[in-house]
């Protein structure tokens, strides 16, 4: 048996509904939209969601919690993953030449998950307690750069006095 001998359950596969073929097919003339009134109307569409003019339920649920538009998105690296690496001093440049990371984001963090066993010199925009210490155990050091933060975009509206 191949891929071509396959076959679906017999009753599983329906022939599409042929609409609008005329009276004796059961689905000529309206076409199944019934006589008059917006769905009937040829380029009828519906939004998501809607609900025949009544709230629309994602409209009626309460909002929750905020969006911080100020917060520091950070790529993060694991400890484990720079002893992977060949080299032993590591900054966010280097790391983006290597392909390790495409997108630094706001800023590159290392993060304390794994284990290090040869002294590296890392500089990075954050480290966790736990990474900064396990490099420093392992004979290395840790320098902390710098985040560039953008300035904060105000409404160009003057107030009214």
């Amino acid at each position: 048996m191949d891929l071509s001998q396959l076959k679906p359950p017999a009753g599983q596969t329906r022939n599409k509904k042929r609409i609008g073929r005329g009276m004796g097919s059961g689905h000529g003339k309206t076409s199944g939209r019934g006589m008059k009134g917006q769905h009937a109307i040829s380029g009828f569409s519906q939004k998501r969601g809607f609900e025949g003019g009544q709230m629309p339920l994602h409209r009626r649920m309460p909002k929750r919690g905020f969006t911080n538009i100020f917060r520091t998105d950070y790529a993060v690296l694991n400890v484990s993953r720079l002893n992977d690496l060949p080299g032993d001093t590591f900054s966010p440049e280097i790391i983006k030449q290597t392909a390790v990371l495409k997108n630094l984001k706001d800023g590159l963090k290392i993060l304390g998950n794994g284990d290090i066993t040869r002294p590296i010199h890392v500089k990075a925009h954050a480290f966790t307690e736990q990474a900064a210490a396990k490099i420093k155990a392992a004979g290395g050091t840790v320098e902390v750069i710098s985040v560039a933060v953008a300035p904060i975009k105000r409404n160009k509206k003057t107030p009214k006095a």
